[in-house]
């Protein structure tokens, strides 16, 4: 009896524990236009994880969303560098995956980009399966 007892508590607290894992909060961010979306997608991203730090944060660029990473890149109008930003949110484990049908269409190779970047073979592919089959919320800044 005590070691069927002991079973059914070890796998209650296994649900217990795999429930909580699956509650996370999971939101894949949009950008397809770095000098529209670039420094505001990157605040909100900090300011969503400043109130809900525990959220699994995917950044999925294409078009000239990719932008975004590329060495150097800043938004002109405020004169501020993407980079910085990247980082801090890479810190915070924040994936920033970038498109290479993108890449492609715009003869880019990976060493074009920061460091921090992760490549995923389509943007928009990719967003559909975070949605779908990863319940991943969606927005785009």
């Amino acid at each position: 009896m005590f070691k069927q007892l002991m079973s059914v508590l070890g796998l209650a607290f296994c649900l217990l524990v795999s429930g909580s894992v699956l509650a996370q909060t999971k939101v894949v961010y949009h950008i397809d236009n770095a000098e529209v979306q670039g420094l505001k997608g990157l605040r909100n991203i900090r300011n969503h994880l400043d109130v809900a730090p525990d959220t699994h944060i995917i950044v999925v660029m294409h078009a000239d969303g990719i932008d975004l990473m590329l060495e150097g890149a800043k938004n002109a109008k405020a004169d501020v560098e993407y980079a910085p930003l990247i980082a801090a949110l890479k810190s915070r484990n924040v994936q920033f995956e970038i498109c290479e049908i993108t890449m492609k269409t715009r003869n880019l190779s990976k060493d074009a980009f920061l460091m921090d970047a992760d490549f995923t073979p389509s943007g928009v592919v990719r967003i559909a399966d975070l949605q779908f089959k990863d319940h991943f919320a969606y927005i785009k800044p």
